[in-house]
């Protein structure tokens, strides 16, 4: 099988590759101005197109569901290849000879027959079909009553291809290599393992299984349910790590539930397969479970996709959980996590604390929707659940409750609605308004002392500088600022560079320029697809990454071609904000210092402003154009 396809091969086929020819094949593009071409999302459905690609540098980007990157990504998602497999297909249409390198020596290969991916996701594909019919010999009878049995017919284990692994060790195995599978590709799938002898045996055996899909609905791993006493394994078993299922980037039925996420604005976060498929069949069509782990960061990155999880679009992300101890503390785990979408998180908790599947076999599929309807905001859960812990008819117990809840309130991401917060907290715990302010306010201000000495370079006091609107100058700048590091590295790069981080204030405009440092900075660059997709994949937060498609696309905000002067005055106004703050904060401190007993103190501080307003004068020259 062929090696790695050598760096210069690939960046060969990018060159070569028209992507305006490349996507026309599957997308309608019709000229959007500028050079650039729209058409409809082949990813999304939409009324009106926010699809867009630049010929000049080589990339797509999607405005509506925030999808992006080059000709060889749009073939990846497009058609499900791997990267490989892309930049074979496209060699092929440019008739490039691609070379493979193996054990250090580039090499020409023939190119394989099939990836690995597509092997196993053709293994698991046949595990379906031949687990499926096992659902129906008689010694999947268990399965099939603890299918009944939590209300799921014939009908409904077909619709999520359940199935049944038999009582056989090895009936599998032999199976999948009749059908041309090899051992390897059987293990590495997870679909086999060696036993003790050293012969290869079914993972799986005497379990109810579920398919786990992936957003293509790809089978890329099972979870298998325990049904005998006798067996003396976990409750429920899933298919280990492999090139094609990441456990933490999993969600059982996302492949269902993707596009009425997507419509909706909406997913119901549940707690197993047999909760996804009682919601589903309820009506709740956007119900979703992680796969043998807890939810996480990158679970959140994939719903945040589907969601469109942005300031101008926030979605709602309700999570169930039972109303037990362990229901409870995963709920406030939840609650840890609530920062990182930019939508509104809820929580729904069946009075009877029963799960999802629980109530709809005992109530109908309208107590499960009437659940996910009554949901309440999660910081409301979490704020009730801290205050239950603590004796309010004691002052001790108010106190002691007033300070753990006060870093919750002060955790709201909408902070027009945390003085509501803080006057129902006050409310709750029979205290006065301003001690609870005051508490709130000190674990608002009291940031972790890492954060802060990143965001402050050493020796300057931080400014007092809010998040900016999305339509204030202060955001346009950054933009545009972002937009010409990422479009016109050459020429924006050295002065981009040396303007220090903390001039950004919008916290996905900060991810971005650490993601430019993280890439080796823009004055390295030579443009084009290759380094905006290094920038992408330095992007720690997939709202950054977003952001980075879309400024890669975007038109400047000048006429005509930019030039060193445009760049100039770009930079320039970009540190004017932060110049100015620091100008007013000084002031300030100056006027509290008594300059007869702090004299020393009080002229260094005056120092430290002339020559400030001194800086600011010539940025403010810089930014009118003179250079």
């Amino acid at each position: 099988m062929a090696g790695r396809i050598r760096d210069e091969d690939i960046a060969l086929v990018r060159e070569r590759t028209s992507i305006g020819d490349v996507i026309s094949e599957t997308v309608t593009l019709k000229s959007a101005g500028s050079g650039n071409l729209k058409g409809l999302c082949p990813f999304h459905d939409e009324k009106s197109p926010s699809f867009n690609v630049s010929p000049a540098r080589n990339v797509w980007y999607c405005f509506g569901c925030g999808a992006g990157g080059d000709a060889i990504k749009f073939l990846m998602d497009a058609e499900h290849l791997s990267f490989t497999e892309s930049v074979e297909r496209l060699a092929g249409r440019a008739g490039i000879q691609l070379r493979y390198e193996e054990n250090g020596n580039a090499a020409p290969r023939t190119r394989p027959q099939q990836g690995q991916k597509q092997r196993l996701v053709a293994a698991h594909a046949a595990a379906v079909e031949f687990y499926r019919a096992q659902l129906s010999t008689a010694g999947a009878r268990p399965a099939r009553e603890f299918l009944a049995q939590r209300g799921f017919d014939r009908a409904a284990a077909e619709r999520y291809g359940c199935g049944f692994a038999p009582d056989a060790w090895d009936l599998l195995t032999k199976h999948l290599r009749q059908q041309g599978f090899t051992s390897q590709e059987l293990v590495t799938a997870g679909l086999s393992r060696e036993s003790r002898s050293g012969s290869l045996i079914d993972r799986f055996r005497r379990r109810l299984l579920w398919p786990i899909r992936d957003l293509a609905g790809d089978v890329i791993g099972f979870g298998a349910r325990k049904l005998f006493a006798d067996d003396d394994g976990p409750k429920y078993l899933n298919t280990p790590e492999t090139p094609i299922y990441k456990k933490s980037h999993v969600l059982y039925g996302i492949d269902q539930a993707k596009r009425e996420i997507a419509k909706q604005g909406r997913a119901v976060i549940v707690e197993g397969y047999t909760d996804v498929m009682a919601c589903h069949l309820a009506g709740v069509s956007t119900a979703v479970a992680t796969c043998g782990t807890a939810f996480g960061a990158d679970h959140i990155g994939v719903l945040r996709r589907l969601l469109l999880d942005t300031d101008a679009v926030a979605g709602e992300i309700i999570f169930t959980f039972d109303g037990d101890a362990a229901g409870q503390k995963a709920a406030l785990r939840a609650f840890e996590d609530d920062q990182r979408f930019v939508g509104r998180t809820f929580i729904a908790v069946s009075p009877d604390n029963m799960d999802p599947c629980e109530l709809r076999l005992a109530k109908g599929d309208l107590a499960v929707r009437d659940l996910v309807a009554r949901r309440e905001p999660l910081v409301d859960f979490a704020l009730r659940h801290v205050i239950n812990r603590y004796d309010l008819d004691t002052v001790d117990g108010r106190v002691e409750a007033m300070r753990r809840a006060a870093p919750l309130v002060a955790k709201i991401k909408d902070r027009e609605k945390r003085p509501e917060y803080v006057r129902k907290l006050a409310g709750d715990l029979g205290m006065e308004i301003e001690p609870v302010q005051r508490a709130v306010l000190a674990a608002a201000s009291a940031p972790p002392a890492t954060a802060a000495r990143d965001a402050t370079p050493a020796g300057r006091p931080a400014p007092s500088r809010p998040e900016p609107a999305v339509d204030s100058p202060q955001f346009m700048v950054e933009r545009e600022a972002l937009k010409l590091a990422l479009q016109e590295p050459v020429l924006a790069g050295p002065m981009f560079d040396a303007i220090e981080a903390a001039e950004y204030l919008h916290p996905v405009h900060v991810a971005v320029r650490a993601a430019v440092a993280q890439a080796g900075g823009a004055a390295s660059a030579t443009g084009g697809a290759v380094w905006i997709e290094a920038v992408r994949d330095a992007c720690a937060d997939l709202a950054a990454a977003a952001v980075v498609g879309q400024l890669a696309v975007e038109p400047l905000r000048i006429d005509g071609e930019p030039d060193p002067r445009y760049v100039s005055i770009t930079m320039a106004r970009l540190q004017f904000g932060s110049v100015t703050a620091r100008i007013k904060d000084l002031k300030s401190k100056i006027q509290r210092i008594n300059p007869v007993n702090h004299k020393d103190e009080y002229f260094a501080l005056f120092g430290e402003l002339l020559s400030l307003e001194q800086h600011a004068r010539a940025l403010r020259e810089q930014a009118a154009g003179g250079l």
